[in-house]
């Protein structure tokens, strides 16, 4: 039996650089012939994405080493950043966007001399403006690479507009814009790349406009390909304001496949040569997602006819689904989660996936035996699992009988157990965006808690994606309402279970999750502390023109309701607006390079905190975003959340640096 210890000073392996250092994913999977491609995160070379390339035999290389940065800044959430297929000679070309310029780059690894170095494709723009690229797909035929082009045209962020483009790869382009030819015609906001079909006649693509938002309606469009101009008689081919199609590329007989929430889940449909269109596999499980990013895949044709894919209501899992006859079989494995990325050569699969003992990682399915195994980035293990929290899938009843969903990880470690008579203090983690989710897979940042003796919620609040429209609904118009009382409830119910102490309760959350930890601390009254990272704070500057980025500038349309119709609204709701309700102590963490929520935001919210001796701390970073990627930033923040509850909560020796708390 392990000896009892004081929830919070438990030892622990698990530092804040450990963390760090397994923080982020891979992404963005890719093949080329029998090899397999994707993006890496590199935490410890600041912040920036490798290119990771796996050969037919097995071995692993960096393909491109630092500064390279493949990640592109297209709706400043990014998307696919890059492209290749295989050369007539032999070997891959290659082409990707560089972070810090936000080019596009061509270059061949395999080839000897200049050609193996990367050379741009488009021209140099003014820097975090001017003119920035996506999900390409590379077109040697045609000598072009066809991809997303974002352009601005003023100085507002909201001054921008988005084609699908032919960038030339002879480099013709490299100085000159007028040599990129725009394909689409423009009459969308936003844009994903365009799809050639097989037989090189019709290209497909998504199109949607402000206010929705591409989970709330998406438009497939079809058009003609010329020899080397613009698309001709683009027309809506499916999708509309009240239909989200998530995905939709060509199946090898030339037929389209698309992912659409017609029926309040997104399901996998088909149409046929007749026009009309058929559901491939009717459930009440999503076979897509929210498209926060351009590019992304929930699922891939095979050569073979079948579709893989990747579904689940709640957690996902990887199976083949036979199209004619609507079987579905899933791989097996240990994962609860695939990412929206799939990749596929001859017969075999290939994503991403990760479960409660796994971080993410690249694994393959041969459809032809269902064998599933690891082939890139495979998750070690950097301590003894047994640190590792243990997660609960649960479902907590909210207000009116509403059901919550959320995943929680109470303390665990082999070397100590909680005192008979003490309760555990725990931490309520809201998840960003907000439509979306948390998944169940292991991050060392829970378990750097947990393994302290301080236990974690994960709550999927209402307006969480996984459950379905009407689950995703719940949050319009209530965002700071329905979100809060959620994670207020799962707090509640597991203090009334006796598994948490009611007294030692703490919320944090980044970006959306940060409002809701603010509001939860200037609403509720049931947290002893919070801490809120690159949050939006102030609703009424964030809907102004220049307070956000284009993508999420009228994202409030629908989470709050207009703002020319519901102004009182937007004030009611907003953290900075009612900041003496705070009493709680908080820490408050934001990039100084974040344009989606910005630091004025938070030096709002702190203004208006002034002189009211709340407890405190504000901790600002260089060089970071929207979200923290350098190791140095991801261990001061981890350590100063801790430190923070350790002075909150009466924890003795937490074993961090003491954070100033100045009020």
């Amino acid at each position: 039996m392990a000896p009892t210890g004081a929830c919070g000073s438990w030892p622990s392996p698990i530092d804040a650089a450990l963390a760090a250092a397994q923080d982020g994913r891979p992404e963005f999977l890719g093949t080329v012939g029998d090899e397999v491609w994707w993006t890496a995160p590199r935490p410890a070379e600041g912040g920036r994405r490798a290119l990771v390339r796996r050969r037919a035999d097995g071995s692993e290389e960096t393909a491109l080493p630092a500064p390279w940065n493949v990640r592109s800044r297209v709706i400043e959430y990014g998307g696919q950043p890059w492209a290749a297929a295989a050369r007539p000679s032999g070997g891959p070309l290659v082409v990707f966007v560089h972070f810090a310029d936000q080019r596009l780059y061509a270059y061949e690894p395999d080839a000897q001399g200049a050609a193996a170095q990367p050379r741009p494709l488009t021209p140099v723009s003014a820097v975090g403006g001017g003119l920035r690229w996506v999900d390409p797909t590379v077109h040697p035929d045609r000598g072009e690479v066809w991809c997303v082009l974002e352009e601005f045209t003023g100085e507002s962020p909201t001054d921008v507009r988005r084609v699908v483009v032919a960038v030339p790869l002879d480099g013709s382009a490299a100085d000159d814009r007028a040599a990129v030819t725009e394909l689409s015609d423009g009459r969308h906001r936003f844009v994903t790349g365009a799809q050639l079909s097989p037989d090189g006649r019709r290209a497909v693509w998504l199109g949607w406009d402000h206010p929705r938002m591409p989970w709330d309606g998406t438009d497939v469009m079809l058009a003609d390909v010329t020899a080397g101009g613009p698309f001709e008689n683009a027309r809506r081919f499916a999708g509309g304001p009240d239909e989200s199609v998530a995905q939709v590329c060509w199946a090898a007989d030339g037929r389209l496949l698309f992912v659409s929430d017609r029926t309040g889940w997104w399901n996998l449909y088909r149409a046929e040569r007749d026009g009309a269109v058929v559901a491939l596999c009717s459930r009440d499980e999503e076979f897509g997602g929210p498209l926060w990013k351009i590019g992304l895949k929930w699922f891939e044709p095979l050569d073979n006819g079948l579709i893989a894919v990747v579904h689940g209501r709640g957690g996902t899992a990887l199976g083949v689904l036979d199209p004619e006859s609507g079987e579905l079989v899933d791989g097996a494995g240990p994962w609860t989660e695939w990412a929206s990325t799939l990749a596929a050569y001859g017969s075999r699969v290939v994503g991403l996936a990760a479960g409660p003992r796994s971080t993410f990682e690249v694994v393959e399915l041969d459809t032809r035996t269902g064998h599933t195994r690891v082939i890139g980035s495979p998750h070690r293990d950097a301590v003894d699992p047994a640190y590792y929290p243990d997660p609960q899938v649960r479902a907590f009843t909210g207000p009116g009988g509403r059901e919550i969903h959320a995943h929680v990880y109470p303390p665990r470690s082999p070397d100590r157990t909680v005192p008979e008579g003490e309760l555990p203090p725990y931490v309520v983690w809201a998840h960003g965006g907000p439509t979306s989710h948390a998944p169940l897979v292991l991050d060392l940042e829970i378990a750097y808690f947990t393994s302290r003796g301080i236990g974690v919620a994960e709550v999927n609040y209402g307006g969480s994606t996984g459950y379905g429209r009407e689950y995703r609904n719940r949050l319009r118009e209530q965002w700071g309402v329905v979100d809060v009382e959620d994670c207020a409830a799962v707090a509640g119910a597991l203090a009334d279970e006796g598994a948490a102490d009611r007294a030692r309760l703490a919320i944090r959350g980044g970006s959306a999750g940060g409002w809701t930890s603010a509001a939860s601390l200037a609403a509720t009254g049931v947290f002893a502390c919070g801490t809120i990272m690159y949050p939006i704070l102030d609703l009424a500057d964030w809907a102004s023109d220049g307070g956000t980025h284009d993508f999420e500038s009228q994202y409030l349309e629908s989470l709050i309701g207009p703002l020319a119709g519901v102004p009182d609204r937007y004030l009611d709701r907003s953290p900075a607006q009612h900041a003496d309700r705070v009493s709680a102590p908080f820490l408050l963490l934001q990039g100084l390079d974040d344009v989606i929520c910005p630091p004025a935001q938070c030096e709002r919210f702190l203004a208006q905190l002034a002189g009211r001796g709340v407890p405190h701390a504000y901790l600002t970073f260089e060089g970071e975003g929207h979200g923290f990627r350098r190791a140095d930033t991801m261990i001061r923040a981890l350590e100063g959340e801790l430190s923070l509850y350790a002075q909150t909560f009466g924890i003795d020796e937490p074993g961090v640096p003491v954070l100033e708390l100045g009020t």
